[in-house]
């Protein structure tokens, strides 16, 4: 049985803040030419309850599962929300899913229906979604999903609220959190109430959440961090939580929202300092901010261009940083913290410690968290009473993942230093080696490739060959520019410098032959990456892999390939 106390459980919070502030804003969400929608708590509950009793008046058994196909937005929470009052269980799909997954996932999990909610690409997904399957459509909804299926608002306005304080105990099932995994279909993973609250109660005690935070959501919320720092995070503490729009608006959402936590992927950091560098050089740059009242100036100025004037904690988390573009903002006055987590143990791992230079490490565990490393594969191995409950419907794959004592295998490799901080250095499996037969660990390469700013996405292989290649995907900028011969001249001598650069760091059997540059981008659509921007290994070993040889004996530090 759960040992977390009944009062920090989803439902009950809800239930604590419809009660004591029910005219406190929640939710702040954007409609449209700079229309935004506030959501009081008072207002969350009664959509929640409303929704909850339609969901119940279609009498499926209790534990059923609906999904919530769509980007982040105020129903999504309300829709989750709803799926608990009910007494059933929430599968959030990706809002970027091919539809072949889409009918994977929606038939493993049995889900009896699917909120389809705001979406870009609602029409190639729409075939993964079986016609005979019931979906209830958002206010923001695309059009043809708006007319085919019952709407929101017309339901919340027929139906009336849930009556009494329907709560779920701490040992349920929550929810199925679908892995965007780097190889195979994705797994169901189970996550119970309990689980999300005893991880908020130790998350709290690194993350300083209160009550008077704002939060932006835009990372997906069927990501386990977005849905757990966001989402649960927000149950716990009351805060206000802000959605973003569209990419085109992000910059002005982050400026409404002004947040005061902020957690972003990696790749995000660096687009960040890229436009920075756009408008001005990193020389000049570095010159200002070494003057001792401009450079607080130019500070300020910078932060509050980014929106990040009133952050307190900053965070990044699913791949590592380079420790240079730590360094970068925090002569920027931001320091981002490191953390370290999976959809398997809610993200609630490791994270670096505010105030303290843990740099090149993911920090040292949470507390309540176990860590140690396999002495025979290096492999990092955890336990918290936050680990799954297992892969849905797939008792084998959930054995293979946990040692027989009871300790997750995360599949990473690393080290931990004297001061109990926790750094990765590759994953067990990325491993290979070269036809010299010296291992290579592709990631804190990779890391190195991803500093140069035409580069979006990389990755260093080379089993079998005499030294290793890497294969980069160029931004839409730089991947735009090249159709101009002198700027792609241009782009060519800087990355063959690069190469050089990273080169220089490395011992002779892991520096690269060449850098490959690839002309079709990697996308969820094609399958070369995941939902969490992730590349798959697999599918450019599948999709290049014919070319290596050729490659590696063309004797050219940068080749630009056709496929």
């Amino acid at each position: 049985m759960s040992s977390v106390a009944p009062d920090l459980l989803a439902l009950q919070r809800l239930h604590h803040w419809e009660s004591t502030a029910p005219q406190r804003v929640a939710l702040t969400q954007p409609m449209g030419n700079g229309v935004v929608q506030d959501y009081t708590w008072g207002h969350v509950a009664d959509q929640a309850r409303r929704m909850a009793a339609y969901l119940q008046s279609q009498g499926w058994e209790p534990g059923s599962r609906v999904a919530i196909l769509s980007k982040n937005c105020a129903w999504w929470m309300m829709s989750d929300l709803a799926i608990w009052l009910a007494g059933y269980v929430s599968v959030p799909l990706y809002p970027t899913l091919a539809p072949e997954t889409i009918r994977q996932i929606l038939s493993h999990s049995g889900a009896k229906a699917c909120f389809v909610g705001k979406l870009d690409g609602w029409e190639g997904m729409k075939p993964g979604v079986p016609t005979d399957m019931p979906c209830i459509s958002y206010p923001l909804s695309p059009r043809d999903a708006i007319t085919a299926y019952p709407g929101w608002d017309e339901i919340c306005s027929k139906t009336s609220p849930l009556q009494g304080n329907p709560v779920r105990d701490g040992d349920e099932l929550c929810t199925l959190i679908y892995t965007s995994g780097t190889t195979g279909m994705p797994k169901g993973v189970m996550h119970s109430f309990a689980n999300f609250a005893w991880a908020l109660d130790k998350g709290l005690g690194r993350i300083p959440l209160t009550g008077n935070d704002r939060m932006l959501s835009y990372l997906p919320l069927a990501h386990v961090v977005e849905r757990m720092l966001v989402e649960h995070g927000w149950l716990r503490t009351g805060m206000h939580v802000f959605f973003a729009e569209s990419l085109d608006t992000f910059a002005a959402d982050l400026q409404r929202a002004r947040p005061t936590v902020f957690f972003s992927v990696p790749r995000l950091w660096v687009k960040f300092q890229q436009g920075i560098h756009q408008k001005m050089p990193d020389a000049k740059l570095q010159k200002l901010l070494g003057l001792p009242l401009i450079g607080g100036l130019v500070r300020r100025k910078i932060q509050k261009a980014l929106g990040l004037d009133q952050c307190k904690f900053a965070a990044g988390g699913a791949a590592p940083m380079p420790v240079s573009l730590l360094n970068w903002y925090e002569r920027l006055g931001i320091r981002i913290n490191e953390g370290y987590g999976m959809t398997e143990n809610l993200a609630l791992s490791h994270i670096t410690v505010a105030g303290q230079d843990q740099k090149g490490t993911v920090g040292p565990a949470y507390e309540g968290v176990e860590q140690r490393i396999d002495p025979q594969t290096g492999e990092i191995q955890m336990r918290s009473q936050a680990l799954m409950m297992g892969y849905y419907l797939e008792p084998e794959k959930t054995r293979e993942v946990f040692t027989d004592d009871g300790w997750l295998k995360t599949g990473d490799k690393g080290s931990i230093d004297r001061n109990g901080c926790l750094r990765i250095t590759g994953r067990v499996k990325d491993l290979f080696k070269t036809g010299k037969g010296k291992y290579v660990a592709p990631s804190p390469i990779e890391d190195r490739l991803m500093m140069h700013p035409a580069i979006e996405a990389c990755v260093v292989t080379g089993a079998n060959l005499g030294q290793p290649l890497g294969i980069v995907m160029l931004n839409p900028d730089a991947a735009a520019s090249v159709a101009d011969p002198a700027a792609r001249t241009e782009l060519e001598t800087s990355l063959a410098a690069h190469r050089k650069a990273v080169n220089a760091a490395l011992d002779p059997h892991e520096q690269m032959q060449a850098l490959i540059v690839v002309t079709q981008p990697w996308t969820v659509d094609n399958d070369m990456i995941t939902p969490t921007f992730k590349v798959k290994r697999n599918r450019i070993e599948d999709v290049y892999g014919r070319h290596y040889e050729s490659w590696e004996a063309s004797g050219k530090p940068v080749i630009w390939n056709q496929d």
